[in-house]
């Protein structure tokens, strides 16, 4: 055991005399050093030199590295398993053939194989037997189905990803101050847990027109109606020997002039009973005194019953909130509207005129929008979309924003930055890597959209909600089969999306060299 006074212990560079534990393998690995040297030759100043400028070397190198690896960066160690791992799998290329061969396979069967067999489909006709060149690429540019397929495409690009990505942004910022806010993140992300088959479904009856299936339409009648009257008895009409007869624009105009002498009769039907049901029994109108015109409107039916036509009996049920019209010469001289009791009372004014029930009185009510039309079949669709994958953007940026440094955030709000300027300045160009991550995750996600648009548009206005993938599917296995133009529409959007992953590619390269 080598004392504190022994040379090779000064080989180490100096080290004092009441170094503790842990230098103790340094001086080891002097000692060590200092015993390759000839036994025979005597411990002279230049091998004494020399072992302690080696050992010193190592010493500091190894010094340098734990420096390295102590700082933020950590380049060092990973840089240098990486050339390891790479100079392993150099030396034994066998080995690592052997173990990238299954995901080979499985990648030349189930991509490789499609794609070249789709590009070499695209040159035949339609049933394969014979070589037609460009043929059908110069039938899809010239078909209308497939021009409406790529506009509306254009379209899916251009806004699904745009709305999915600010409204994930707006999330993300927003949930960051409230308490709630991971519950509100967890029900916002939910319906990613959903098929599209099941998210089809869902809307299609969600877009649904009539009102009491529809819940979009719902909530549209709802709103609407709150701020514009509508139609007490859309469904009345008169019976043909009534003493009513239609007139222009849907109103009923009395057969004969009505005086103060005798109250007047108008019976209507059309309207189901269970619609009535709730309504007061009809009450014959008195005689009124001061040359006044009375009358009743009621529904001149009995369910189950005999009634006599044109006589208030068996209890039949009052039409209450007619507006009722007394008309001279094609000018209206007075108005009324029927009470509870179905009765009404016309001034004076109203003896020797024609009444007339306004067409209003028999408007069918408003039965919202028409979501699945023509003209908004394929927003609709795209609101589905983003009901689905709003969440998908929301986790993406809000993992990017917890990376955020906050002292930059209240730097700039100490400085006096208003909270619109802190996002927009500060917040949204440090997420602006994340935020590419996402849009172009989504713009390659829209260019094979297909379930949705199936599924959720009518067989009437498929056409212009068509797109790509769904015109593929329609050429391929529509009613006249047609594989050589299905072939090219694969080859035409696989050209498509090869662009965009090129650039998400790039991008993750030059995120990885930071």
């Amino acid at each position: 055991m080598p004392t504190p006074s022994n040379p090779s212990s000064g080989a180490t560079g100096g080290i004092p005399e009441d170094t503790g534990a842990p230098d103790a393998p340094v001086t080891g690995a002097a000692t060590s050093t200092s015993s390759h040297t000839d036994p025979a030759a005597p411990p002279g100043p230049d091998t004494d030199t020399e072992a302690g400028t080696e050992t010193g070397s190592a010493a500091g190198t190894a010094a340098g590295t734990g420096k390295d690896a102590g700082s933020g960066q950590g380049a060092g160690p990973r840089a240098g398993k990486v050339a390891a791992g790479a100079a392993a799998l150099r030396r034994r290329p066998l080995t690592a053939a052997l173990f990238l061969l299954p995901a080979l396979v499985v990648l030349g069967a189930l991509v490789v194989y499609p794609i070249g067999y789709s590009v070499y489909r695209s040159f035949m006709d339609a049933d394969g037997s014979s070589f037609v060149g460009l043929d059908n690429f110069a039938e899809i540019f010239t078909d209308d189905g497939t021009l409406i397929a790529f506009r509306n495409n254009l379209v899916w690009v251009i806004v699904a990803p745009a709305v999915c990505t600010a409204l994930g942004l707006i999330f993300a910022v927003l949930t960051e101050r409230v308490r709630w806010g991971t519950a509100f993140k967890l029900l916002v992300f939910m319906p990613m847990a959903i098929s599209m088959l099941a998210s089809g479904i869902i809307f299609r009856l969600v877009y649904e027109q009539d009102p009491d299936r529809g819940i979009a339409n719902a909530m549209w009648t709802t709103v609407h109606d709150t701020f514009a009257d509508t139609a007490p008895w859309p469904e009345a009409r008169p019976r043909t020997d009534a003493p009513l007869k239609a007139a222009e624009g849907g109103a009923y105009l009395t057969r004969e002039t009505v005086d103060a002498a005798s109250p007047v009769s108008l019976p209507l039907v059309g309207i189901p009973p269970k619609e009535a049901s709730g309504a007061a029994p009809a009450k014959k109108a008195a005689k009124a005194e001061g040359g006044k015109v009375t009358g009743t409107v009621w529904l001149d039916f009995v369910k189950g019953g005999r009634s006599e036509h044109g006589v208030i009996d068996q209890r039949e049920k009052a039409l209450a909130g007619i507006e009722v019209e007394a008309v001279k010469d094609g000018r209206t001289v007075a108005k009324a509207t029927t009470a509870e009791d179905g009765t009404f009372t016309l001034p004076a004014s109203a003896d020797g005129a024609t009444l007339r029930l306004p067409a209003g009185n028999f408007a069918q009510p408003y039965n919202g929008v028409d979501w699945l039309g023509p003209t908004l079949v394929t927003p609709a669709i795209i609101g589905s979309y983003v009901w689905m994958w709003a969440g998908f953007a929301m986790v993406l940026i809000a993992a990017g924003l917890a990376g955020v440094p906050r002292e930059l955030l209240e730097q700039a709000r100490v400085d006096g930055a208003s909270e619109w300027k802190v996002f927009h300045k500060i917040t949204v160009p440090l997420l602006a890597p994340v935020l590419g991550v996402v849009t172009v995750t989504l713009m390659i996600n829209v260019l094979k959209i297909f379930d949705l648009v199936y599924i959720i548009s009518p067989g009437a206005t498929q056409r212009e909600a068509n797109v790509l993938a769904l015109q593929l599917y329609l050429k391929s296995f529509g009613g006249k089969p047609d594989q050589g133009a299905g072939s090219a529409i694969a080859v035409i959007l696989l050209l498509l999306v090869v662009p965009v992953m090129i650039l998400n590619i790039r991008r993750l390269r030059r995120e990885s060299r930071r």
